[in-house]
C-alpha cells in the first residue's frame, strides 16, 4: 500500500492522532513519513483516511 496527502489537506491532525507511524504535520499541510506503508499500520492508515475531514488521504493498493 502506498498513501499521500493531497494540497486538500487542513493539517487538522486526525491522521497524525491515529497513525503517527505513518504522518506527521508539516507546515502547510500533513505529510507522509514512510512509503509503501508498512504491512502492520495499513489498517490504522485506512483509519486515518476515513477519518479525514477534507478526504485528502489517498490510498493506492
Amino acid at each position: 500500500m502506498e498513501v499521500k496527502v493531497s494540497d486538500d489537506c487542513s493539517a487538522c491532525g486526525i491522521c497524525e492522532d491515529i497513525c503517527p507511524e505513518v504522518f506527521e504535520l508539516g507546515d502547510e499541510k500533513a505529510e507522509v513519513k514512510v512509503n509503501p506503508v508498512p504491512a502492520e499500520y495499513e489498517e490504522k492508515v485506512r483509519e486515518a483516511a476515513e477519518e479525514c475531514p477534507t478526504e485528502a488521504i489517498q490510498i493506492s493498493e
